[in-house]
């Protein structure tokens, strides 16, 4: 903790949990135990981040690929998925934790989606933190989706085509609701972002920590955040000297939908 400067941190926090199946194959474990354990360091993450203040913290939870694996490791997910969503929504409502999910859901199972519907609405005025989460989700195919919403909004005459632009898009992903990614986090040692807010991530600082998701706790957490605040953020512009001579980085003002 002592690392972290409070008035220093992302608004955003993105993070890849990779690394259950290995964790599990280490110990000994059938797959799905890691993932339950996974949900653990998704309870432990999300505590520490509404503790520390940062305003929205987005999870890769279920991939649009995940579908592909075996059924009933599918399974297994979306049960442990309806856990979750039962036993933190108390803790959700007490904290003052927007719940929300980007992705197409449409794919959910009904008894899953049914659930996951509910706690959105009962968290939806809450704003001490969003926690998003990514199920069913893609981020070519989110830009896929909102692609093809602006192109029927041209053809139904309701758009200009000349106002089709950034800010259009940032308007129409669900996973800019929340604003741009400030930090991305992936575990498990894979250096990838593996099709994952690609839209959102486009100047997001980028940590790569070889500790499995099911491991991954406070200090790791912390660790990310140092090393974000250790960075110098330019967002494509260059740094430009200030009148004492020290080298200052000129950057864009953040915008939020």
């Amino acid at each position: 903790m002592a690392l972290v400067d409070l008035r220093n941190l992302p608004e955003h926090v993105a993070i890849i949990m990779d690394g259950n199946g290995r964790w599990a194959t280490q110990q000994g474990f059938v797959r799905n135990l890691g993932h339950r354990e996974g949900s653990e360091a998704v309870r432990r993450t999300v505590r520490a981040c509404r503790r520390l203040g940062i305003r929205a913290l987005t999870l890769y939870a279920f991939s649009e690929q995940n579908w592909g694996r075996p059924s009933f490791e599918v399974s297994a997910l979306m049960e442990l998925l309806k856990e979750f969503l039962v036993s933190e929504r108390e803790e959700l409502l007490g904290k003052g934790i927007r719940l929300r999910a980007i992705g197409r859901r449409s794919r959910l199972p009904d008894d899953v989606a049914e659930i996951l519907e509910r706690v959105e609405a009962e968290t939806a005025s809450l704003d001490r933190m969003t926690l998003t989460l990514a199920l069913s989700y893609g981020g070519r195919e989110e830009i896929a989706d909102a692609a093809r919403e602006v192109a029927q909004r041209v053809a139904d005459g309701e758009l200009d085509p000349g106002r089709v632009d950034e800010r259009l898009f940032d308007a129409v992903l669900p996973s800019m609701e929340v604003g741009p990614v400030d930090l991305l986090v992936r575990t498990s040692g894979e250096l990838r972002i593996s099709n994952f807010l690609l839209w959102a991530t486009a100047y997001a600082e980028l940590y790569f920590t070889d500790r499995l998701w099911p491991d991954f706790d406070e200090r790791d957490l912390f660790a990310a955040l140092a090393a974000y605040q250790g960075r110098e953020r330019r967002f494509g512009q260059v740094p430009c000297a200030a009148t004492d001579g020290t080298p200052v980085a000129v950057v864009t003002s953040r915008m939020h939908v």
